[in-house]
């Protein structure tokens, strides 16, 4: 309904907005990419320097140091570069290095998780060496961390754009459904005062009168106005206040709904038979249990032949309790469509379509099974069957 959006729209504007905003990284994903692919090159870029830096550092060294001396020359050693001397067939004339290599060629290298440089040297001027090679650790944690806050950020920055840009736009409409929720709910005061007005003067003019059937009638179009208020009120109201769970006299509550529906279906001349066993509780919410029975005997009785009977039994069948409510009138045609919002089998009868709905709804949350048997002219029978777990002992 109109009403559920004021309390729905800050949870859909967040759905929205999430949606929207992976939509857009999905769009920048190629430029994402792309600039992955940029920061990975200039890492490399950056790294191949290095190398070339500490290479130039140990041939400096190799070239300052006086042959003709009797001091040892001091290879130079770097915390992050590992380095060595080979001949032409790079075999080690001395070396720092432990990794594999799988090529040879003079300049910059890049193997599993390692990077290395082939510096040639001049021949038969360092030491023997025919080649310089260094190598060091390559890492792209960095770079991947980059993307990582630079896509946090513009997803960051999209939602709360996109957030905001929602609840702006959402605006006027707030404002439209604020005015219907309040028309709604003042509508429906009205009518339940209407209601209980017409009720009262009925009752009281009852008591000092015969009955007349023309009252009666009355009577019945009142009550049965008056399940729908309570659909209807229920609609408005399941989602602005909490529906708690306690001990009810579940037997009672069956009762009193029969009561309650015998004028209606006096109507229709139609027996409301019930064998209900007395003293059951049920761990529940007297509210949504109201709603089971009343939708369910009210469409028993508004789909039953005229002088036929309804017959509702409470009983306890193993562990767990069914509540049957079996009418014998037209059945239904398309059993699947009976629970659809604003369906109604048979569009001569007065109501919204939205009973079963709420029925529904309410049992599933509550993991009540309903069983629903039917033939066409000869009647339907609803069964709900409450789980263990439900059952106050």
């Amino acid at each position: 309904m109109g009403l559920d959006i004021s309390l729905n729209e800050k949870r859909h504007a967040i759905r929205s907005a999430i949606l929207f905003s992976f939509l857009a990284i999905s769009i920048l994903f190629a430029p994402l990419l792309i600039y992955a692919i940029y920061l990975k090159n200039i890492y490399e870029m950056q790294n191949e320097f290095e190398l070339k830096q500490r290479s130039s550092l140990i041939i400096d060294a190799m070239e300052d140091f006086d042959k003709t001396s009797s001091e040892v020359f001091l290879y130079p050693r770097f915390e992050t570069v590992q380095s060595g001397l080979y001949d032409l067939n790079f075999n080690p004339i001395f070396t720092l290095i432990d990794i594999q290599m799988d090529d040879f060629s003079s300049g910059y290298h890049i193997y599993k998780e390692n990077s290395y440089l082939i510096v040639p040297l001049e021949e038969g001027r360092y030491f023997g060496a025919n080649y310089i090679i260094l190598t060091s650790k390559i890492s792209y944690s960095n770079v991947y961390q980059k993307v990582g806050i630079v896509l946090l950020s513009i997803l960051v920055f999209l939602f709360v754009l996109s957030f905001s840009f929602l609840n702006y736009f959402a605006l006027p409409f707030k404002k439209i459904n604020q005015q219907l929720d309040n028309f709604m709910k003042d509508s429906m005061h009205d009518i339940n005062t209407t209601l209980n007005i017409i009720n009262i003067n009925v009752d009281l003019y009852n008591r000092k009168n015969p009955n007349n059937k023309y009252l009666q009638r009355i009577k019945a179009a009142t009550k049965a106005l008056s399940n729908i208020y309570k659909d209807v009120d229920y609609l408005i109201k399941v989602d602005q206040k909490s529906l708690i769970y306690k001990k009810i006299d579940a037997s009672r509550v069956i009762n009193d709904s029969i009561l309650y529906f015998y004028e209606v279906a006096a109507i229709k001349n139609i027996q409301i038979i019930s064998n209900v066993e007395d003293n059951v509780f049920l761990i529940f919410n007297e509210t949504k249990l109201q709603r089971i029975i009343d939708n369910s005997l009210s469409n028993a009785i508004k789909y039953s032949h005229k002088d036929s009977k309804v017959e509702v039994v409470f009983k306890r069948v193993g562990s767990e309790y069914q509540l049957i409510f079996k009418d014998y009138g037209i059945g239904i045609d398309y059993d699947h469509r009976i629970f659809e919002r604003y369906y109604r089998e048979n569009n001569n009868e007065s109501g919204f379509g939205i009973g079963l709905d709420i029925v529904k709804a309410i049992i599933d949350k509550a993991g009540i099974q309903l069983k629903v048997t039917s033939k066409i002219n000869e009647g339907s029978t609803f069964t709900y069957i409450f789980p263990k777990k439900l059952i106050s002992t």
